[in-house]
């Protein structure tokens, strides 16, 4: 279920801008998370294979921007939850799905931005961008109506101020940006689906199917050619997940909860 109130507001929200202290903000819960950067291609595959990051929770409620690439197409579980929770309740008020423009990046796919965009966030330090770490993901704001603006704002605030996320609403790029924080998700599900595919649908089960992360010339409108959906009673991912799963309930535990107590 939702964590957050789902009626639409009958005034208009004070914008969500963003701030050098939240951009801060947002390295400090990922430290305290202990999230790690991710490197490049090789490292978010890995990620991908252990379950530490998973696909896009694409339906027919959230759009991927066609011009996203497929290597580009992961986040962590718990914002994997956000996601599916914020665009099924907008969906049921607005009746026309999200639309997600950007998620994961590798530093050395950042750094690659940053050479032509001056706005780019930085790779390390105190300001480094949110999405490195897989938790951040933004969500475009053209052709949203003025009820739905308010509502994502009202939506979005109401999670921030819980300390279940930290949101930059941007104009020039017309986003918003999310950081979603384990607090949200503690002990999200295991990922329905492996690797990142054009289709909204799912694809046909195939256990054998070896995952692939492309590189990052690879075009958006390449078939891949290896996708696979687990088997609930004998995969390695599924029996992995939990294991990681078990484990790691123990250890973050402390930490959600002094994340909250940053805010």
């Amino acid at each position: 279920m939702p964590l957050f109130s789902t009626s639409v507001p009958s005034y208009m929200p004070v914008a969500l801008r963003g701030s050098h202290e939240v951009l801060v903000h947002q390295n400090i819960i990922a430290d305290v998370e202990g999230l790690s950067r991710i490197q490049d291609d090789a490292q978010l595959g890995a990620m991908v294979h252990s379950g530490d990051l998973v696909a896009l929770p694409v339906s027919a409620s959230l759009e991927v921007d066609p011009r996203l690439p497929l290597n580009r197409r992961y986040c962590r579980p718990w914002t994997a939850q956000f996601l599916t929770n914020l665009s099924r309740a907008h969906q049921d008020i607005f009746g026309r799905p999200l639309q997600l423009t950007s998620a994961v990046r590798t530093v050395s796919f950042q750094r690659h931005l940053a050479r032509y965009n001056g706005n780019a966030a930085p790779t390390s330090g105190d300001t480094a961008s949110p999405h490195l770490t897989g938790e951040a993901i933004d969500l475009g704001k053209k052709g949203m109506s003025l009820k739905e603006i308010a509502w994502m704002r009202a939506v979005l605030g109401q999670l921030q101020a819980s300390g279940k996320l930290d949101v930059e609403e941007e104009f020039e790029q017309a986003c918003f940006h999310i950081s979603v924080y384990k607090t949200y998700s503690p002990h999200s599900a295991p990922p329905t689906r492996l690797v990142a595919s054009d289709d909204a649908a799912p694809s046909v089960p195939n256990a054998s199917a070896a995952p692939a992360i492309g590189g990052l010339a690879e075009p958006v409108s390449r078939p891949l050619r290896h996708s696979a959906h687990f088997q609930p009673s004998h995969s390695y991912y599924v029996h992995h997940a939990r294991r990681v799963s078990v484990r790691r309930r123990h250890r973050h535990r402390s930490m959600s909860l002094l994340a909250t107590g940053l805010r």
